[in-house]
């Protein structure tokens, strides 16, 4: 290889850079939308020894042009299809002091509100313990539409929305993750605390939010800390992970069930495991059909005081057995390269959304990592509010990127 030399070329497009008297420069044959950077993969294979190494994949990200959140950063051209001609990404609720929405993103066709979850809580002045709340996105649209009336194409404002919090019982407490509605109701996973054990509960999304606890032990065990739930495209039952965050950040008692995956009905009551094996079972998430699920591990993350980054932070594929649904034929998906998987969606398409340490990456259906919307914090979570609309909760703000792509009916 001596005596060569080589030219490595970065192809960068940011929203300053592009605007309507650019609408001629494409990438793969297509425009750069605004708040957009292209990647060319090629370029960072060799990593330039004048410059350091990343050591941490949680407090640092890979963000090679130094581009001010938020941003979509582009690495394949199917990300072009994602976003779509006019894209947007913009923070629609923002509470710098409180991580109000850590996961447990609901979206609600029937008032066109995201609910979502608060997990452990917050610093002082708020309390800890738990906290669910939702925004309506037709305020968000207004906001969005006065924003429209006073700013160029190529800018992008921030709206600030109300939060509204519910008043559910204390029985709900350490909301992880949730989905739905489910049988016109929120169906929210709990991690448990000192008090109260894990569960899965059904909450009425309209005041008084009556609630109802579907799953509470695994035949008179505890669980140690549930973490996030999907509903089976087919048969409507319930799938649910299990942890031991709650002993890592010590609100939760030593495991003394394996932390796996399950699969529950709550028309018979029946429980049972369907896939084991998994250091930290985290997010999951269905295929459209029902045929495939995602399941994230995120060992890596030891607990709020510890992160081994030698452990998993992976999204695995499995095969649901069409006639006992258990999981079977486990394979890698994904490796994230910032945080850990933690929250998966997927859109019609069958690309896979995963929250992680940097914001959203989102995966062509072959794992391929084509896309991030890029925010320079975690996202626990993410949901489609129907078509071209994707809700990515981010702790102390909820984003809004308004996109081509739209998911699936989660609700049932």
């Amino acid at each position: 290889m001596a005596g060569r030399t080589f030219l490595v070329v970065v192809l960068v497009l940011t929203a300053s850079f592009y605007s309507q008297a650019n609408a001629h420069i494409q990438f793969a044959g297509k425009p750069i939308p605004r708040q957009s950077v292209v990647i060319d993969s090629l370029s960072f294979t060799v990593h330039d020894p004048s410059t350091p190494s990343r050591t941490s994949s949680t407090t640092q990200f890979f963000n090679p042009t130094n581009t001010t959140p938020p941003f979509f950063q582009i690495f394949h051209p199917a990300f072009l299809d994602v976003l779509g001609d006019n894209p947007s990404i913009r923070s629609v609720a923002s509470r710098p002091t409180f991580p109000f929405a850590l996961g447990a993103g609901i979206w609600d066709e029937r008032t066109d509100e995201v609910f979502f979850a608060s997990g452990a809580g917050g610093v002082e002045p708020e309390p800890s313990g738990n906290q669910i709340a939702k925004i309506s996105l037709r305020e968000v649209e207004r906001g969005i539409a006065h924003t429209r009336t006073s700013t160029s194409f190529e800018e992008v404002e921030n709206v600030n929305v109300t939060v509204t919090k519910l008043d559910i019982p204390d029985i709900v407490q350490i909301t992880i993750g949730g989905t739905g509605p489910f049988r016109g109701a929120l169906l929210l996973v709990t991690a448990g605390n000192t008090k109260f054990p894990p569960s899965l509960a059904l909450v009425d999304p309209q005041d008084p939010s009556n609630t109802t606890i579907l799953l509470d032990n695994f035949f008179g065990r505890q669980f140690n800390s549930l973490d996030d739930a999907k509903i089976h495209p087919k048969s409507k039952t319930i799938f649910f992970t299990d942890t031991s965050y709650g002993f890592l950040n010590r609100f939760r008692p030593e495991p003394r069930i394996p932390n796996q995956v399950y699969r529950f009905d709550p028309d018979t009551g029946e429980v049972r495991v369907v896939a084991d094996g998994l250091i930290q079972p985290n997010a999951i998430g269905f295929s459209q059909d029902g045929n495939t699920v995602y399941i994230s591990d995120t060992a890596a993350l030891g607990g709020f005081s510890e992160t081994n980054q030698s452990l998993p932070a992976t999204i695995y594929a499995f095969d649901v057995d069409p006639r006992t649904q258990a999981f079977k034929n486990k394979r890698i998906f994904a490796y994230t390269d910032s945080g850990i998987p933690d929250g998966i969606e997927l859109d019609s398409a069958g690309n896979v959304y995963g929250g992680c340490g940097d914001g959203v990456h989102v995966w062509n259906p072959q794992g391929i990592l084509i896309g991030k919307f890029f925010l320079g914090a975690n996202s626990a979570d993410m949901v489609f509010a129907g078509k071209g609309r994707l809700v990515i909760l981010a702790g102390t703000n909820v984003y809004l990127a308004e996109i081509a792509a739209g998911g699936f009916n989660l609700a049932f």
